[in-house]
């Protein structure tokens, strides 16, 4: 397996959509994070389950599932070796974290994020290369904004 099919399978999930969280794709049920491709140079994918459920992924195929490093694998984010994954092990990871994510929105009650009405306008690529960030400012003028941020207000 590698990114490409890691990615067709997460988005063939049902309301699964792509997004990107810090310039790394990652892929969303209900405006919420379930799996990432942060790590696919490394040859990783990422997903978001429980620490439980980490435990008993990695109890059982250690060759394949890997706790991430640190505080994030300690809440149960783990790496699936891409090129060590089956297709029937890659989808069942995939639909656990996804399981897990529309349980999780349905318990919080909380719908996906929607913008905010105001004025959006791009930032531009001024933050390490992530991309363009969109910044809202409701109601505020775009030239406002701008005179207050060069120190014309």
């Amino acid at each position: 397996m590698d990114a490409k099919d890691f990615r067709r399978m997460a988005l063939s999930l049902e309301g699964a959509e792509e997004g990107s969280h810090m310039g790394q794709a990652d892929f969303r049920v209900g405006g919420r994070i379930f799996a990432t491709l942060a790590s696919e140079k490394q040859g990783y994918g990422n997903l978001m389950l429980t620490p439980e459920q980490q435990a008993a992924f990695v109890g059982e195929m250690p060759e394949v599932f890997v706790p991430i490093h640190g505080g994030w694998g300690r809440m149960g984010m783990t790496h699936i070796r891409l090129g060590e994954a089956s297709e029937d092990v890659l989808t069942g990871a995939l639909h656990t974290a996804w399981k897990l994510r529309m349980e999780r929105n349905a318990k919080s009650g909380k719908r996906a994020p929607t913008a905010k009405k105001g004025i959006k306008f791009k930032v531009g690529d001024s933050y390490a290369g992530m991309g363009e960030i969109i910044v809202e400012y409701p109601r505020r003028t775009r030239e406002s904004f701008l005179l207050d941020a060069l120190g014309y207000s």
